[in-house]
């Protein structure tokens, strides 16, 4: 497991900070929460009545006012885009880095498979998004606790499962599309993130547009619909595993056979 620890060595400086700076975000988000509360009885109402808007972030199923909808808006967005920028990055970076930064010859020469270097690759990248969202909920923990404030376990638990989820998925699918570029592919991990992003708010706009549910791994993560059915959408969720699967597949045959420069 030689790669897999010089890639978590290498990567540990960008885990720290995207961790303590997601995870404070959090925490300040929750922490204001008791300020706020007196006034999110109305605040939730005017937001539930803002037609487009409301839709768009789900605001027309869940109770404002309450902790777990407060939180799941707010907070569910923080870790949201948070972690699927950071995921991103992870995986448009895992491959192509190797040939921008001409430490790919140095590797491959190696006694070792490129199959054996894509898997262990690919475990340093789930690693550290796992270890991102640990950090998260630990954070999310500790500043419920501080705040005394009552919160539904299962619901919680349900929405940091469906972002980790989400994290793995897009970190997946940059992984596979890092096989076939050679150069920094920053903003185009960063732009997949975001394109992701909008297609979920336009989903929630338009029944029409409820195709893009299962393109965008965003849809499984909506706050609204995990906090008022307390589940993960099924459907969404198996199209996420399979678009998942479809992109380390392809990520591992386009290197197996590449042409390295």
């Amino acid at each position: 497991m030689t790669i897999f620890k010089h890639e978590l060595r290498q990567g540990k400086t960008s885990l720290l900070i995207w961790s303590v700076s997601i995870a404070f975000m959090i925490c300040i988000c929750v922490l204001i929460y008791p300020e706020m509360s007196t006034q999110m009885g109305d605040v939730g109402a005017m937001f539930a009545e803002m037609g487009g808007f409301s839709q768009a972030f789900g605001m027309d199923k869940i109770n404002f006012g309450e902790f777990i909808g407060f939180f799941g808006v707010e907070c569910g967005n923080i870790l949201g885009l948070g972690g699927a920028f950071f995921a991103a990055l992870l995986g448009i970076s895992a491959l192509a880095k190797e040939e921008k930064e001409h430490t790919a010859e140095f590797l491959l020469t190696h006694p070792v498979s490129r199959v054996k270097v894509l898997f262990e690759k690919l475990c340093a990248v789930f690693a550290q998004i796992t270890v991102l969202n640990a950090i998260c909920v630990a954070a999310t923990a500790l500043s419920i606790a501080f705040i005394g404030e009552k919160a539904p376990i299962k619901t919680l638990s349900l929405l940091f499962l469906s972002y980790y989820i989400m994290q793995l998925e897009t970190a997946g699918l940059t992984f596979g599309i890092s096989a076939f570029i050679s150069r920094s592919g920053i903003g185009v991990g960063l732009g997949i993130a975001t394109v992701f992003y909008f297609m979920n708010i336009i989903s929630n706009l338009s029944e029409k547009a409820e195709l893009l549910k299962y393109l965008t791994p965003f849809g499984y993560t909506d706050g609204s619909e995990i906090i008022s059915e307390n589940a993960i959408n099924i459907r969404y969720l198996a199209a996420g595993m399979v678009l998942l699967a479809v992109g380390v597949t392809a990520g591992f045959i386009k290197y197996a056979k590449k042409d390295i420069k």
